[in-house]
């Protein structure tokens, strides 16, 4: 049941992620950055993109992937075209790694320590689902600002 509820919790805000960067006028109003604003949409994009690819494709789906965290908030400029299509590649890893887990991998320990302590597999899918949330929420704001 949980796993059904966390595809669809991903492949909606996954997907919404994708309206909002289509949404922009300007392209290269993805990429700006204003007084408090630190992070621009691309690279709060860029960001999701690097965390769900290494927690979930990675640790859970074996997939290889390599994140390189500095260059999430560095990178600049990346065409519009090419974020949509990490954000597609993004979801193919969520919906194929989640369909490979059953509920007794939910209640397992997740395989990585990441706040300093052991937690459930379900308990962390949880969290970078919430945590894809809250950056969907400043990126949402930070388009309207604009």
């Amino acid at each position: 049941m949980l796993i059904e509820t966390l595809k669809s919790l991903f492949n909606r805000d996954l997907n919404k992620l994708k309206v909002e960067i289509e949404l922009y006028e300007n392209e290269n109003q993805i990429w700006l950055i204003d007084k408090n604003i630190s992070n621009s949409t691309g690279n709060l994009c860029l960001h999701l993109i690097g965390n769900i690819n290494t927690y979930i494709g990675t640790e859970l789906g074996k997939t290889g992937y390599i994140r390189d965290r500095p260059l999430e908030f560095s990178l600049k400029d990346i065409p519009r075209s090419e974020l949509i299509s990490k954000i597609n590649n993004t979801i193919l890893v969520v919906n194929n790694t989640l369909d490979t887990l059953t509920e007794n991998d939910l209640q397992a320990i997740y395989p990585q320590i990441v706040f300093e302590k052991e937690m459930t597999t379900g308990f962390f899918l949880v969290h970078l689902a919430t945590h894809l949330a809250y950056h969907l929420g400043q990126i949402n704001y930070h388009r309207r600002l604009l």
